[in-house]
């Protein structure tokens, strides 16, 4: 059963959580940061995504992810880059008292740590937004309840240098497929606001569990070899 997680307690039990961390991670510097928005959409919890602009340069054009972007010298912290990089992109004004906390960082094939910021961004209508066109070719969302579908999940196994290195989740049977750094954030997320109804898919090598429960993974992402929609079922991409 998917909790009430738009709830003020539920929103209290997730701020409660994460404050510990969030303290922490606050204070560290990172190299970008994204903000997860949780949403309300015609009633249904939702988290909010992005299709970056085809007009971007560089290997993640027309790539699922979260609002957001590299830190700024004059952003005042982590918080800061992602509300700025969302009003930016989304033209959403999300104030910083609406930010339930820090989730666990992430870092890309760089080695580049990546700091995903949830906030509770209340009702809205993506199609009502109005994003920079030059960043965003589309706003979707993805309710919570189709992402906590055993049929809607499936993994990516990533090779290294021609070797098995780790499994990541992948979010299907949407608009677009997330995967990569956007569905282990997304993974992080359900495990906060739906303890107990979602089951980890994360199963690689060597990945720790950090003091907020959560598994990440210790490499930065290689280059996927296989997907799978059928948990156990491989097939090349």
């Amino acid at each position: 059963m998917l909790p009430d997680c738009l709830s003020a307690e539920g929103e209290l039990r997730c701020r409660r959580l994460l404050a510990t961390a969030t303290a922490r991670l606050r204070a560290r510097p990172a190299s970008a940061a994204v903000l997860v928005p949780l949403c309300s959409v015609s009633g249904v919890p939702a988290l909010l995504y992005t299709l970056r602009s085809s007009r971007l340069t560089g290997r993640h054009q027309g790539d699922v992810s979260f609002p957001g972007g590299k830190c700024d010298p004059a952003d005042q912290d982590v918080v800061h880059t992602a509300l700025r990089e969302t009003q930016e992109e989304l033209g959403l004004a999300v104030p910083q008292e609406h930010v339930w906390g820090l989730l666990r960082p992430v870092y890309d094939r760089q080695k580049a740590t990546v700091v995903p910021v949830l906030a509770g961004v209340g009702p809205l209508d993506p199609q009502s937004l109005r994003p920079n066109p030059e960043e965003v070719d589309e706003v979707f969302a993805l309710p919570l309840a189709h992402l906590l579908q055993t049929r809607n999940q499936g993994y990516t196994h990533f090779c290294q240098g021609g070797h098995f290195r780790y499994t990541l989740p992948v979010f299907l049977h949407g608009p677009h497929r997330v995967w990569g750094l956007t569905a282990v954030i997304t993974e992080f997320a359900l495990q906060l606001l739906a303890p107990g109804t979602y089951q980890p898919r994360l199963a690689g090598l060597g990945q720790p569990r950090g003091s907020e429960g959560l598994a990440h993974p210790k490499e930065p992402l290689a280059s996927p070899c296989q997907a799978s929609s059928t948990p156990g079922l491989n097939k090349g991409l």
